[in-house]
């Protein structure tokens, strides 16, 4: 991972700084439903706006498509901000022009704006020169704090940064020094859980994985492709049965990467995907031909346990089962405990992230404990895949 300067590099008194956020939260009835990503942002904002800079927040909302829309501006968001930072935020009904032009002028040090959606402009997602011009024209400097949109080469998260002296945020900084802890240079043993409902959106996740860790642990609907792929019966379970090949491959490469894949032995069936629905434990030999396999069993569970009790470093992309309905949330729940108390002992470093993950984490009252939950979806899983995110790469040194 390249080097990056952050706000210990630079005096940002009496600088206007352009601050790339991510307030892409969800809402409901005009209100914030979850406010996660922008409590994210506050240490950085205050940071800035405390020793004397004006903080100019960039955002996208939604997907407006270079428009301006009503449904997709940030101004219902502001409120929000202004809420949870106990200070006033002024608003701007563009990101350039004169609507923005002049909401910066009128700042003074430590005061806090934030510009209309980027995205309502096609040159944000274009990345175009001119429209990134157009942005840098309000700031002295530039500070990326979105990691989550880190994997876009748009305007405001990769161009801005060649046209002004730039800088990882607080955010973005824990974000890029909990990755490098947990896959860059990581304390060995290394156990990754991979879950979710398919392989084949994970294809390049598990071929980066298996030469990286200690331990992969498939989970989720993705584990019956394995399964199948052993010839194990999986009876009317989600199953890629075009994808076999595919898992007999990622199991040959693991094999000779010195990485052991970890399969259910044991799990959760029931004839009917609703909540409580009439469930039982079986082995992976006994999977009858009206059972779906919902989530793992107790002996699978007890083995993941015992992996971690020697396991040093934790990443954890994708629930083991359908953790939504109960009872299938109860293998997740129970190793992602585990890895909690672990953590809060010091004997783990525990990395999560994807929005399903960090739901089950919250659902289990685990994620508080973990080293570092990341909230940002797609770029967490670009950079579990190991890919180059534009928006990290524009901030090296």
């Amino acid at each position: 991972m390249s080097s990056f300067k952050t706000l210990d590099d630079i005096d940002v008194k009496g600088k206007r700084v352009l601050l790339r956020v991510d307030l892409n939260v969800p809402m409901e009835n005009g209100r914030v439903a979850d406010a996660t990503r922008i409590e994210r942002v506050l240490p950085t904002i205050r940071e800035i706006a405390d020793k004397g800079g004006k903080v100019v927040l960039l955002a996208h909302f939604g997907r407006p498509k270079g428009a301006p829309n009503e449904e997709d501006s940030l101004r219902p968001v502001a409120g929000a901000l202004e809420e949870l930072l106990g200070r006033s935020v002024a608003f701007a009904a563009d990101c350039i022009g004169a609507p923005a032009a002049e909401t910066v002028a009128a700042m003074k040090n430590g005061d806090v704006a934030l510009l209309e959606n980027t995205r309502f402009h096609k040159g944000e997602e274009k990345n175009d020169a001119g429209f990134a011009d157009e942005l840098a024209k309000n700031g002295d400097i530039y500070v990326n704090d979105a990691f989550s949109a880190a994997h876009r080469a748009h305007a405001s998260t990769e161009g801005l940064a060649h046209k002004l002296p730039s800088f990882a945020g607080r955010a973005m900084q824990a974000e890029l020094e909990a990755l490098e802890k947990a896959l860059g240079k990581p304390q060995r043993p290394v156990l990754a859980v991979v879950g979710g409902a398919k392989i084949s959106t994970k294809l390049d996740l598990l071929g980066n994985l298996v030469a990286k860790v200690d331990y992969l642990v498939i989970g989720g609907g993705m584990a019956n492709t394995f399964l199948a792929a052993q010839g194990k019966a999986v009876g009317k379970s989600l199953c890629e049965k075009d994808l076999l090949d595919t898992a007999r491959d990622i199991i040959a490469k693991a094999k000779s990467a010195g990485c052991e894949i970890v399969l259910p032995e044991d799990v959760t069936v029931a004839q009917k995907f609703e909540a409580h629905a009439p469930a039982h434990f079986v082995t992976v030999d006994h999977v009858g031909a009206d059972d779906m396999i919902l989530d793992v069993g107790p002996k699978t569970v007890a083995h993941v346990e015992s992996l971690l009790a020697k396991t040093k470093t934790l990443v954890w992309n994708g629930p083991f089962g359908a953790f939504e309905l109960p009872p299938f949330d109860e293998g997740t729940s129970a190793v992602a405990q585990t890895a909690a108390r672990l953590t809060r002992e010091g004997k783990l470093l525990s990395v999560a992230g994807g929005g399903d993950t960090v739901s089950a984490l919250n659902q289990a009252g685990a994620a508080a404990e973990f080293t570092y939950v990341s909230t940002a979806g797609g770029a967490f899983l670009e950079w579990l895949e190991g890919k180059e995110l534009p928006g990290v790469a524009a901030l090296a040194k």
